[in-house]
């Protein structure tokens, strides 16, 4: 069997998905916790790039999310800049950011490179937290959709499609990065960073890039959350929210294209809808106990996180992957 048919049934089940996704909000999904999950998805994808092609695990990527959304926020607000040009300056400030973390921690490796880039993210949060435009714990409120070449983003509906779009592209670029030479590169360097370095290539460099270009798609992330929520907190630059993403990635599958899409829908899921399923559970089994889980969703994540660890270890996709390719003929 050739590779193109091997390829087909995952193209067109890839197509199924994002088809269902589209129509997801006519068959009943709250638009909003929809654009959500899609923002955090697009920020576990950017993390991804990172750690799980990269190789590299950083506790500062709530710093990029949190201030392209603060930047686009203040752009929008009170600059009365387009939508579109508000959406490029939280981009644009958030690769910056990332170049200046990549070029203090990129020549460090393991912890000291992930303890590097949680010290910079504090930084960043601080400077948030004492800046009057931010409005401090309060946050950054009033920030208006507009418009995107003509088309209002006044309907949750529409501003879904267009999120749907851009996230959808953003993923397939991802994903194409994976695979180009460049990826490559980025694999071999995970593996083994001295052989990649014998050979000639500039390890460093190529370190820097690849923190660049995942700040560029996690301020894109952060961007547009403060755009559908229509306000920003300090809870996105905190560094939490960088634990957060590392525990979606974790959870759907380090390394895999799906992984950190599946882990963002359910921990997002989770956290917004935790009290609907406490409530469902009593009522399904009654016993009332359930119904404290409302207030215990970090102890119901944290479960979740051991139960991956245990049952788990590539995540989610990455063990039915594994399965898949071991059950089918010659796999």
């Amino acid at each position: 069997m050739s590779a193109a048919s091997q390829a087909a049934p995952r193209v067109l089940l890839a197509w199924l998905l994002l088809a269902l996704v589209a129509v997801a909000p006519w068959l009943g999904l709250y638009p909003v916790l929809g654009m959500r999950v899609m923002c955090f998805a697009l920020l576990a994808c950017a993390f991804n790039l990172l750690a799980g092609y990269g190789g590299l695990i950083s506790f500062g990527h709530a710093a990029l999310f949190g201030s392209a959304g603060y930047v686009a926020g203040q752009a929008l607000a009170q600059w009365h800049w387009p939508t579109p040009l508000g959406l490029l300056a939280g981009v644009a400030v958030a690769a910056l950011i990332g170049l200046v973390m990549a070029l203090l921690a990129a020549r460090r490796h393991g912890i000291y490179f992930s303890m590097i880039t949680l010290a910079l993210a504090q930084i960043v949060y601080f400077y948030f937290l004492q800046a009057q435009f931010t409005g401090g714990e309060d946050g950054l409120q009033g920030i208006p959709r507009g418009s995107l070449f003509g088309l209002s983003l006044q309907s949750d509906r529409v501003m879904y499609e267009v999120v749907l779009v851009i996230v959808a592209l953003s993923w397939w670029f991802l994903r194409r990065i994976s695979r180009s030479p460049f990826g490559q590169i980025l694999h071999a360097g995970r593996e083994n960073n001295q052989r990649l370095v014998s050979l000639g290539y500039d390890a460093t460099r190529y370190r820097i890039a690849v923190f660049v270009l995942s700040a560029v798609f996690a301020g894109l992330a952060g961007a547009l959350k403060a755009l559908v929520m229509g306000f920003e907190t300090l809870d996105d630059v905190h560094w939490a929210t960088s634990g957060l993403v590392i525990l979606m990635t974790l959870v759907g599958g380090l390394g895999t294209d799906f992984g950190p899409v599946v882990g963002a829908l359910l921990i997002t899921v989770l956290e917004d809808k935790m009290g609907t399923i406490a409530r469902a559970l009593v009522h399904l089994t009654g016993v009332a106990w359930f119904q404290q889980l409302n207030d215990s969703v970090s102890i119901v994540i944290g479960a979740i996180f051991v139960l991956c660890v245990l049952l788990f270890r590539r995540g989610i996709v990455g063990e039915l992957a594994a399965r898949i390719g071991r059950s089918s003929p010659g796999g």
